[in-house]
Order: structure tokens, then C-alpha cells, then sequence
């Protein structure tokens, strides 16, 4: 399965790049923090190393060690894992759910940091995530130069451009999910060419288009809005770098065309899949087209950076996007989180791992209800935008999988198809 291919081939280059970039900076952690700072670095990258033999070599899922604030429900979640086993011996790195296994080594790799000081704020992940950002310039440039000129006739647009360009956006934000550095085990993933001009052609391998159905709750919840309530959006990210850029074109259209008042964005406590976006991620970004010598790249980060200050927008992370847990728990596991999003009236979880875990990363027949896949998840209506990168779809058409496995068998996992999947909650 590609679940096996990813664990036996993936997991450990991905783990051989966190040692390599550990070693690249040993000056730079002695210069800062002395002795303490190689002795911390030995440390992490033994800790590191045998991880990774315990990997290759199929060993126990051993419970986390740490002291970390999440530690008891991992452990926990390891037991659960251990009792439908049912006695088959301790699960293993190859014995396990792929889901689990997979986060199992993002929070591990966390560890070997966070059990090390004076390194222990490290991010690993940080310097692929800003040659992703760098690299995807030009497309930036593009987006950012796009929406800038759309913002100067907002005002004039009629409903029908309007939802024209909500399409749009939608859409270069999904695509902007083909750039996922775990997906890539760190290699090249940026996003060289722009989007905006290659759309049409694109739309073919939307295998499940919603759009129309957002716009419709959009419009909806703006008509029956009272003067209290605020239309909230909440965008569950994914990727930094060109993606990350692609989603917040998107928030501040929402705001500037009036269809929302406000959007909470979740991203991730910790470094996590190699390029997940988290609260440091999120303002680098931010501060880096602030600063940019391009006109309307800073145009844009300055006018975001007047969105947070007025708390238009929101960044907050939560615990729970960092466990192995698919979303039906959440109600359960994360009260507060699930509370809050109940608070929104439109979520929009971006890729494919936020897909894995709405859907319980299970090997469902194509044709499966999207709702019925949620299992009980409907804090809010919810929406998926995410390029096809694992096993797991739902919601298709009946033959319409089957149809395009006979000709191309990576479909699923080609980044090359994508959705925008809705499902109005209750």
C-alpha cells in the first residue's frame, strides 16, 4: 500500500534530513548557547537516530517518555491502539494505523528537541519552509499583484463577479496544496509557475466541486445576518510558504468583499509534516511581505498586518491538531476546540492530512456520503479543499473512482486531483 512505502521509504529520509540539519547547525548552536548548545545538539540527534532504527527495524510503539503537556493523551491513545490489537502483541511502527504511526514521529521528532535545551524552541522544519516561500516568489508576486488590483473595484463588482472571484481564489488555495515538503520528504515542492492562469484548465480534475455551495451559505448567512452577528470563517490550515499566501488572499477577499466579518485561522503548536504552518510560520510570512521591495507583496502584508491588530483575524493554535486523533473525537478529547468552532459559520480545513482525520483515514468505497464519513463531526457546515495525496476519498460520483483507476493507478496519491468537498453540517 502507499501507507507501506511511505513508512519504510519516507519517514526515515525525512528523519535522515532532521539529523543532517541538526549537524549543519551545530556552529550556530554553539555561538549562541556554548558547550550547552553541541551538547544539546548530540543529544537530540542520538535521540533521533535511534528513533529512526526503531522505525526501520519495526520495533514497539514505545509510550512517550516526556513531560510534555500532551504526553497523557498520547499515551492514552497508544493504549486504545494496544486493546484493538487484541493481544496481537505491542503495535508496531509496520503493525499500526498509518494515521498514527505517521503523527506518532512528528511528535517524536518534537521531543528530541523539546527535551533538550537550550535548543529546545528549534524548528527543524524552518529553513525548508522559508526556501519554500523564496522560491515560490514569483507566484507570490503574481497573487498578491492580482488581488491588489481586484481590491481598487471591489466596490463596483456585481454578485455575479463577486462569486466569480470567491471561485477563483477557492481554487488557487486548493492548488496551492500541491506544495507539501512531508509529501515531497523535503525536496523542491514550490510553486514556480502562477496559478491564476492556469486555472481553467485545471478544473477537469476537480473531482468534487462544491463551490456553488458556499457561496450559496455565504451569501446566506450575510442576508440573514443580524446587526450582532458576525460571519466568522475559520480556515484549519495546512502548508506554509506559497500555500499559506494563497489561503490569506483568501481570508482578506472574504473580509473585503464583505462576505465575512471575520476569520480565525488554526495552525500548529509545533513543528509538524515537515511544512505545516505554525504560529511563528504564520507571522514570518506575514512580516516577510510586509517587508518585501515589491509593491504590492508589501501592500499585502501590511494590510494584514492591520487585520490581526484590528483582530479581523485571528491566528490561534490548539493542542489537538497535533494528535493522532481523527476529528469524530474531538467533541470529546478537545471540548474548548470543538466549542469554538461552533462559534463559525463556515470551516475550511485545507489538505490532505486535515482530510485523513475528517474522514478517519479509512479505506472507504468511493461513493460513501461525505457526511457519513464525518462520523458525527459537525461542530459547523465545513468544507475540504485539498489535492489528492493518500488512499482516502469519499463523496464521488458511483464508477467515478473506479473510472479513473483503470487508467491512471496513482490517482490518489499523484497530488494531481483535488476537491472542494462541502458537507451543511446537521
Amino acid at each position: 500500500s502507499f501507507a507501506y512505502f511511505t513508512i519504510k521509504d519516507r519517514l526515515p529520509q525525512i528523519l535522515t534530513k532532521v539529523i543532517d540539519t541538526l549537524h549543519r547547525h551545530k556552529n550556530e548552536f554553539f555561538e549562541e548557547h556554548g558547550e550547552k548548545g553541541v551538547e544539546a545538539e548530540k543529544r537530540a540527534i542520538s535521540f533521533l537516530s535511534k528513533l529512526r532504527n526503531e522505525l526501520q527495524t519495526d520495533k514497539p510503539v514505545t509510550p512517550l517518555e516526556d513531560e510534555l503537556p500532551d504526553a497523557a493523551l498520547w499515551n492514552q491513545y497508544l493504549d486504545y491502539q494496544r486493546n484493538l490489537s487484541n493481544g496481537n502483541g505491542e503495535p508496531s511502527w509496520f503493525q499500526s494505523p498509518w494515521l498514527f504511526v505517521e503523527c506518532y514521529m512528528y511528535r517524536r521528532i518534537h521531543a528530541a528537541l523539546a527535551q533538550n535545551p537550550p535548543i529546545d524552541n528549534f524548528d527543524v522544519f524552518k529553513e525548508g519552509k522559508a526556501q519554500n516561500f523564496f522560491e515560490s516568489q514569483e507566484a507570490i508576486i503574481g497573487l498578491c499583484t492580482y488581488f491588489q488590483e481586484l481590491l481598487k473595484n471591489i466596490k463596483d463588482l456585481d454578485e455575479k463577479q463577486l462569486q466569480e472571484e470567491l471561485f477563483k481564489l477557492l481554487q488557487v488555495s486548493l492548488w496551492g496544496n500541491k506544495c507539501d515538503l512531508s509529501f515531497s520528504a523535503g525536496e523542491d515542492s514550490s510553486q514556480k509557475c502562477s496559478l491564476l492562469e492556469s486555472l481553467e484548465n485545471m478544473v477537469p480534475y476537480i473531482l468534487v466541486n462544491d463551490m456553488e455551495k458556499l457561496w450559496s451559505l455565504l451569501v446566506n448567512v450575510k442576508k440573514n445576518g443580524t446587526e450582532r452577528n458576525n460571519v466568522r470563517v475559520d480556515i484549519i490550515l495546512d502548508n506554509a510558504g506559497f500555500e499559506l499566501v494563497s489561503d490569506l488572499v483568501l481570508a482578506d477577499f472574504l473580509l473585503a468583499s464583505k462576505l465575512a466579518d471575520e476569520v480565525y485561522f488554526h495552525g500548529k503548536s509545533i513543528p509538524w509534516y515537515v511544512s505545516d504552518t505554525t504560529k511563528h510560520d504564520f507571522h514570518w510570512t506575514v512580516k516577510q511581505l510586509q517587508s518585501a521591495n515589491h509593491m504590492w507583496m508589501s501592500r499585502c502584508g501590511i494590510n494584514w498586518e492591520g487585520n490581526l491588530k484590528k483582530r479581523a483575524w485571528v491566528f490561534c493554535d490548539h493542542m489537538f491538531w497535533t494528535l493522532p486523533h481523527d476529528f469524530s473525537t474531538m467533541g470529546g478529547v478537545a471540548p474548548d476546540l470543538y466549542a469554538e468552532l461552533q462559534k463559525s459559520s463556515l470551516l475550511l480545513f485545507k489538505g490532505d492530512l486535515n482530510y485523513r482525520k475528517l474522514t478517519g483515514d479509512r479505506k472507504w468505497e468511493y461513493s460513501v456520503p461525505f457526511h457519513q464519513a464525518l462520523n458525527k463531526f459537525h461542530p459547523a457546515p465545513l468544507c475540504s479543499l485539498r489535492t489528492l495525496k493518500s488512499d482516502t476519498q469519499v463523496g464521488l460520483k458511483p464508477g467515478q473512482g473506479e473510472q479513473i483507476q483503470a487508467s491512471e493507478a496513482e490517482w490518489m496519491i499523484s497530488g494531481k486531483y483535488g476537491i472542494i468537498q462541502f458537507d451543511a453540517g446537521l
